[in-house]
């Protein structure tokens, strides 16, 4: 395995053949995600040519996954009483063969949140999001970060995505100034964007999203998820132009992924 912080840059044309096979299929993707995020959550989805679900209620799960293209399990908000209902989310799309995507928001330093995404490991997802201090902590290493920010760089939990992503099979996607997406072996950077984006409540986890919607198209999925982050990165440089600050940047980000997945 590679140690060297030296991945492959994402070639944009493979990018926007994602966006536009995206737009054909038009996925349909269960969303259970923390309160916080879930209308912009939900709109981002909608702007990038996918279709959202909020879900919530353990007895439709279940049926729901037969329905569903992907899934999508984002922490941020997690309470004790809701772990049955999101890990039967989880073991359904895996039984269906469904991808599903595991944000795990603050791991590290938070016990209930740590101990479930690890059991949550166990129903493979196909794609783990998260900053470089929650990639760290999942692969094993004694990191915390600061609630839901990270206190460590992208290169620095390089090996850690990779160890993760073998030992889970999942492609592992972690997010900064430049993104990283690894299977282990192949890796994938992704950059620009804007900074912007993190004065913005649900950035992040709405990529975990737009992430599940990719990792639902048929093909090389490595390539599908960094074409998800190649395109939250264009619709952000696009709203840091128009943005006269974070409130309108977030309007603008939607507009920038809708005018991608127009093709223009």
């Amino acid at each position: 395995m590679p140690t060297d912080f030296t991945p492959l840059k994402l070639d944009a044309a493979i990018a926007r053949t994602a966006i536009a096979q995206l737009s054909a299929q038009s996925p349909l993707i269960h969303c259970m995600t923390n309160t916080v995020v879930q209308n912009f959550t939900a709109n981002l989805l909608l702007a990038a040519g996918a279709i959202p679900a909020m879900i919530s209620d353990a007895s439709e799960c279940r049926e729901f996954a037969l329905q569903s293209d992907g899934l999508l399990i984002n922490v941020g908000t997690l309470q004790h009483q809701q772990c049955h209902t999101l890990y039967q989310a989880a073991e359904h799309a895996h039984r269906q063969a469904k991808p599903w995507v595991l944000d795990p928001v603050a791991v590290g330093g938070l016990s209930l949140r740590t101990e479930f995404c690890y059991q949550l490991l166990a129903l493979q997802p196909r794609v783990i999001r998260g900053n470089a201090s929650e990639i760290c902590v999942l692969a094993g290493e004694e990191v915390r970060g600061r609630g839901p920010e990270t206190q460590h760089r992208v290169e620095q939990a390089f090996t850690a995505a990779q160890r993760l992503a073998l030992s889970t099979q999942a492609i592992v996607v972690v997010t900064g100034e430049t993104d990283l997406v690894t299977d282990g072996l192949r890796s994938i950077s992704v950059a620009g964007g804007s900074p912007l984006a993190t004065r913005v409540t649900g950035v992040g986890c709405a990529l975990s999203a737009l992430c599940a919607a990719f990792a639902t198209l048929d093909g090389d999925r490595l390539f599908h998820v960094a074409s998800a982050c190649w395109m939250l990165s264009q619709a952000a440089e696009y709203a840091a132009v128009k943005a006269a600050g974070p409130g309108t940047f977030a309007l603008h980000l939607l507009d920038g992924l809708a005018q991608q997945q127009e093709g223009r």
